[in-house]
């Protein structure tokens, strides 16, 4: 009996031992491997009408530059130094912070969610750019777009399809969302 016990615990451990051993070697290889495909789109890459940077999927667009305000004379905490301040005063004390102009160009950004994906556009007065298109899993997308007018199209392949249309043709951008 003792003998089978220790068959059997000899057993368990080698059992164990390659185990633990094929399964690092799965994880080791599978670990750089295995990921989820990215889910945005990226439209175009290049410059607006407004000299405004537009992003993608491998290049960022440059933060906008942050508006002083004129409530507050101490800087923002993030920014703050960490050492104490000196107990001379300033040599100059800074002027009143001026506040840019708003740009006229700059839109209303508006997310439309559909149950084909994602249409995210920039709405202005008189016109509409499109900011992204992202389809939900296993659909695919179609985008077209011209000087008054943008269509974005999600399909599933077995013949449901979802447009996302912006017209703006002499008047202000209008969205119409088609579900067929």
């Amino acid at each position: 009996m003792q003998r089978g016990f220790v068959h059997a615990l000899a057993w368990s451990l080698a059992t164990g031992a390659a185990v633990t051993l094929s399964w690092w070697g799965v994880h080791t290889v599978m670990s750089g491997t295995a990921y989820d495909p990215p889910r945005a789109v990226p439209i175009s890459v290049g410059v607006r009408a407004a000299d405004e940077p537009v992003s993608s999927s491998t290049r960022r667009a440059a933060p906008p530059s942050p508006t002083p305000t004129a409530t507050s004379a101490e800087p923002p905490a993030a920014v703050r130094p960490s050492r104490r301040p000196s107990s001379r005063p300033p040599s100059a004390a800074p002027g009143p912070a001026k506040s840019p102009k708003p740009s006229a160009a700059a839109g209303e950004v508006k997310s439309y969610p559909t149950r084909g994906g994602r249409v995210v556009l920039e709405l202005t007065a008189d016109a509409a750019t499109l900011v992204s298109a992202t389809p939900e899993q296993g659909w695919s997308m179609q985008v077209w777009t011209n000087p008054e007018w943008i269509r974005v199209d999600f399909s599933d392949g077995a013949g449901a399809t979802v447009s996302v249309f912006c017209t703006w043709n002499g008047h202000p951008p209008v969205v119409e969302i088609v579900d067929q």
